[in-house]
């Protein structure tokens, strides 16, 4: 059986992606259970996490957002049997790549798929609707009444935080990146407070939002990535600055930020200090590199499923690749050339 798997190297353009043989043991372990891959995604590897929890290999696995059906389960089971639909994220220091015909998961990293679901749909937004539950619900603490600020709306991520939003009472202002983003997001139901056309010159983020909100800002704001500095190139140009982001807050706000290496100059602690404002780091891996709240992490797994069946979340489809493919597409997704793919069986 062959998996793919990831060959990291020195720099990004000699890191590589391969074809691998693996074969899985003759018997399931006790909560383990041996699952038929239907439908795997795929997102970028980030290596110096991996590094940073010591997980050092010549080869990682790569898919880890896997979607599939039981064929056989451990003596001590009690969650699945065979011919269920399961959808799940393996851990980070998992052995095998999700890409295999055949792989054998611990029970507990499992929840059952609704049968309404495509497999590429669960696939492709679980991982983006954990992201989204973990920013909203763990982090800012969202309530209805509550006014929040997502950046780049369009982007799957984005798009199902406005959903989840939505649905509890909040409103919901966000920014697009092109015209066709500013387009599909206006003509969002039900209809969104505000969408910041960030790609046109004329366009001020700060200003705009302190209008849509009287000059009391935002109780929320979820970011993509921010600038540091004021001249940052053309890469950066669409992102927000950080002193924007801090003014856009309102009273007791909270910022959810996705930049790693965030860096606060003592203005801006100032500034977050008299908002009585907090700055959260969203680490997507958070649930799956520590099982300390494992009853939390399926909780939320089981109900993305349910509001994706009930249509109350709903990502744009994707279209899927087929598997040999999955080589290519792997190397545009970590060089940033494409943001995700799922790769159907």
């Amino acid at each position: 059986m062959k998996g793919l798997y990831c060959r990291p190297g020195q720099t990004d353009a000699e890191t590589k992606f391969v074809i691998q043989e693996m074969s899985l043991p003759a018997n399931v372990d006790s909560h383990h259970v041996r699952v038929q891959m239907k439908a795997c995604g795929l997102s970028p590897l980030d290596l110096k996490l991996l590094g940073d929890l010591g997980i050092q290999r010549d080869l990682i696995p790569v898919g880890r957002e896997v979607a599939g059906v039981v064929l056989q389960v451990g003596s001590r089971v009690s969650f699945f049997q065979p011919d269920d639909e399961v959808v799940g994220i393996l851990p980070l220091d998992y052995p095998c790549s999700g890409l295999c015909d055949v792989i054998d998961v611990d029970e507990h990293l499992l929840v059952h798929k609704p049968e309404k679901l495509s497999w590429t749909c669960v696939a492709g937004a679980i991982r983006d609707g954990v992201c989204a539950y973990t920013a909203l619900h763990t982090h800012a603490r969202m309530a209805a009444g509550h006014t929040l600020l997502v950046m780049d709306g369009a982007s799957t991520f984005g798009l199902l935080c406005i959903q989840l939003a939505g649905y509890h009472g909040v409103k919901v202002l966000t920014t697009s990146h092109t015209p066709q983003q500013h387009t599909f997001l206006e003509q969002l139901r039900p209809s969104l407070g505000l969408v910041i056309p960030v790609f046109e010159s004329s366009s001020d983020l700060l200003s705009d939002v302190l209008e849509e909100t009287g000059g009391l800002g935002v109780d929320i704001v979820i970011d993509t990535g921010v600038r540091l500095q004021e001249d940052e190139g053309s890469k950066g140009k669409r992102l927000p600055h950080k002193h924007d982001v801090i003014s856009v807050l309102g009273v007791g706000g909270h910022w959810v930020t996705s930049h790693q290496e965030l860096q606060l100059d003592p203005p801006d602690c100032r500034l977050l200090h008299l908002k009585s404002a907090s700055v959260t780091f969203l680490n997507q891996e958070v649930w799956t590199a520590s099982t300390a709240q494992q009853g939390r992490y399926l909780h939320i797994l089981k109900d993305i499923m349910e509001k994706l069946s009930a249509g109350i979340l709903g990502p744009e489809p994707e279209e899927a690749v087929p598997l040999q493919e999955a080589t290519v597409v792997m190397e545009m997704v970590q060089r940033c050339q494409k943001k995700s793919a799922v790769v159907q069986f």
